[in-house]
């Protein structure tokens, strides 16, 4: 049976390539952007299969209204991916206080906006899968990135709490955290350009030199290779909770995961002095 997928952040990157996949197997997509012009020639190919949405997930209205609208024209939505969003750069004493709550306006409470829209129609319908975007940055941090792991890690809870809430109604949740891929011209993104960019501080031009290159340094991941991974989890009976898609940062988290618990263990003598 054919699937009907709501995805956000569709127009280019890895979610136009989610929705691509989706339809190419006959499954029905709507696809919300906040444009729809880049779907002519989707719709030219797949006719009604393919729903584009307008939509600005920071404008919660704007989002109940979008998944009501793609419920009217399928009946029903089985899948949700929560792609929408984008890594705001720069050291923390370089960051606005408008580019900070624009980085959790759209990468979080845009996230949470189609939670809440969708929960009440796959309660009712039984089941359903929701698929969050995340990051690699939502497990591990790098310098300038503190905006856009704030928001990967806040997502990280949310919907680790929520596969919980929601397991019995037949829901699930799945986390997904890819490291590089080459969404941009085919080459790997560069995480210190990417048209995100806080007022630099002459302080940490030299942070930003010894970053330089960092992430043409990781593997670009293939980004058609992500979709058809996402289609096999959206036909799982048992997806994971979390999945890294991806193998350039795995060394990394493994690392950094063996640091925390070996902190935690040279400190525990304080740890338990603390509980008094």
């Amino acid at each position: 049976m054919s699937k009907v997928w709501f995805v956000t952040g569709s127009s280019r990157g890895l979610g136009r390539q989610f929705v691509e996949a989706a339809l190419s197997r006959g499954d029905k997509v709507a696809a919300t952007a906040r444009s729809t012009e880049g779907f002519a020639g989707l719709v030219e190919t797949y006719g009604d299969a393919i729903l584009p949405l307008a939509m600005d997930v920071t404008d919660r209205a704007a989002v109940f209204t979008a998944v009501e609208g793609a419920v009217a024209h399928f009946g029903r939505i089985d899948v949700v991916v929560n792609n929408a969003g984008y890594a705001q750069i720069g050291a923390v004493e370089e960051l606005t206080e408008a580019e900070l709550r624009d980085q959790m306006e759209t990468n979080v409470f845009g996230a949470a906006w189609v939670v809440q829209a969708v929960l009440p129609h796959l309660r009712e319908q039984g089941g359903g899968r929701i698929f969050q975007l995340s990051s690699a940055a939502g497990l591990i941090t790098v310098p300038l990135g503190a905006a856009y792991s704030a928001s990967k890690w806040a997502l990280e809870g949310f919907n680790e709490a929520l596969a919980q809430e929601v397991a019995e109604f037949g829901i699930k949740v799945t986390i997904i955290e890819p490291g590089g891929f080459a969404t941009r011209q085919g080459q790997n993104p560069d995480p210190l350009n990417n048209g995100h960019m806080a007022e630099k501080h002459p302080a940490y031009d030299g942070l930003r030199a010894r970053l330089a290159g960092f992430a043409g340094k990781q593997p670009a991941g293939d980004p058609a290779a992500a979709a058809r991974a996402l289609l096999e989890l959206a036909d799982d009976d048992n997806p994971p909770v979390r999945i890294l898609f991806g193998t350039g940062f795995y060394p990394m988290v493994q690392q950094a995961y063996a640091d925390r618990l070996k902190t935690w263990a040279d400190w525990q003598d304080l740890s338990v002095a603390a509980q008094g």
